[in-house]
């Protein structure tokens, strides 16, 4: 009887673990709607403390159609900086329902200036630079994303 609770309580365990996974289960899919059509990015979530402090920082490359969404879990205003950052990126500042609110093209790479926001928001999508411009890809367009509302 024993060795069947210890079973059921480390399967009930490996659920409960599981479930914050399932409930994000396609995180690294987002889709940027512009006049120019759909654009469609595979991205890394980050949403604690220490993945947003990190970021993009130390990487070598970043593919044409991939990026990073900073989640902030509630519309504030935030700024970024390209300290240890390595390749140049364009910051798409976006708010709780989708809305691009501003982009900051073509940060420089290991620039500490500060680039904030235009205001609140809730996400921040980091792209390869110059990508939004070359996309047509502009302030006003909407994301869909399993985060977004």
């Amino acid at each position: 009887m024993l060795h069947q609770f210890k079973a059921l309580a480390a399967a009930a365990a490996m659920l409960a673990v599981s479930l914050p996974a399932l409930a994000f289960a396609d995180d690294s899919q987002l889709v940027i709607h512009s006049k120019n059509g759909d654009h469609a990015f595979t991205v890394e979530v980050v949403d604690t403390a220490e993945t947003r402090a990190r970021g993009l920082m130390y990487r070598q490359e970043l593919g044409d159609d991939a990026g990073m969404l900073f989640d902030f879990f509630e519309e504030r205003s935030v700024s970024f900086w390209m300290r240890n950052t390595f390749i140049p990126l364009d910051m798409l500042f976006i708010a709780s329902d989708g809305t691009i609110r501003n982009i900051h093209i073509n940060a420089r790479p290991q620039d500490p200036t500060s680039i904030p926001s235009d205001g609140p928001v809730q996400f921040v999508l980091e792209i390869p630079g110059g990508r939004s411009k070359e996309l047509g890809i502009v302030a006003g367009d909407k994301v869909t994303h399993d985060r977004i509302d």
